[in-house]
């Protein structure tokens, strides 16, 4: 029998360029460091999350693909990664021909929500993330159809409300349609840089719209965090002491104290 319910959340936004898939790496890498057991799904298909945990193409072997196609279980693509408690999915070439393959497809907005379910008794973890990729695909509509929540990685930058707006419609026709208990997790503002009055009037103005779901830590722009990929580790693993990393730890430890108030309030 499984130890815990695992908490799912989808990591979306449709604009590129945002910090999802870093956040995605990070915040899962930041949940395990503080002693989380997590699953990354990588459901982008450029598998950029897949690159950044060291998981090269030629490892991947069954992925998101073959568990959306229904080729292969949950348990057959989990993969270990070199994080202590970090499993995850990875993303294979494959995944960029989904879309079209999925629309004739049975249940094709649940395939992922239905291999979930399918490996319940198996699913000990305290975190699931799943990395969308930066459009409203059908791969983004089965991330968000499988999870309690949306975490929405937030660039501050002229265009971020509406591009946010966008995506909370998205939210609501899901809430609507396919899965009445989504919700929106929180918004974390990204690429913060304290030196520039334009990100400070966006994180104002995105806060004076959503209220308390931004999250109070905010990511800064930090050179360290961009060259963490090319090395295939976490940011927190390239180098633990800079400041996106410190903010990723922040960050995680913010997640987990809102999940314990929803738990709480439960």
């Amino acid at each position: 029998m499984p130890q815990r319910q695992p908490r799912i959340l989808a990591v979306a936004n449709q604009k590129g360029g945002v910090g999802k898939t870093t956040t995605a790496i990070n915040l899962a890498t930041a949940l395990a460091a503080v002693g989380e057991r997590v699953l990354l799904v990588d459901s982008d298909p450029q598998g950029n999350a897949s690159t950044g945990l060291g998981i090269g193409h030629e490892d991947r072997g069954a992925g998101t693909y073959q568990l959306l196609m229904g080729e292969a279980t949950l348990q057959e693509t989990i993969h270990r990664t070199s994080v202590p408690n970090l499993f995850l999915v990875p993303a294979t070439v494959d995944l960029s021909g989904a879309e079209l393959e999925l629309i004739d497809m049975e249940r094709r907005q649940h395939r992922l929500a239905d291999a979930f379910d399918a490996a319940h008794d198996a699913l000990d973890f305290d975190h699931i993330l799943i990395d969308c990729p930066p459009s409203l695909t059908l791969l983004t509509v089965n991330a968000m159809a499988a999870a309690d929540a949306v975490l929405v990685p937030l660039q501050c930058e002229f265009f971020a409300l509406e591009g946010l707006s966008q995506l909370l419609r998205t939210v609501e026709r899901v809430r609507g349609s396919l899965n009445p208990a989504l919700e929106v997790q929180g918004v974390v503002l990204t690429m913060f840089d304290k030196r520039n009055n334009l990100s400070e009037q966006v994180a104002a103005d995105v806060r004076g719209f959503l209220g308390d779901k931004v999250y109070d830590t905010m990511i800064p722009r930090n050179v360290r965090m961009s060259e963490a990929p090319s090395f295939g580790v976490p940011a927190l693993i390239y180098d633990f002491r800079c400041p996106g990393s410190t903010a990723y730890m922040s960050l995680a430890r913010e997640v987990i104290r809102r999940e314990q108030a929803l738990r709480d309030a439960a």
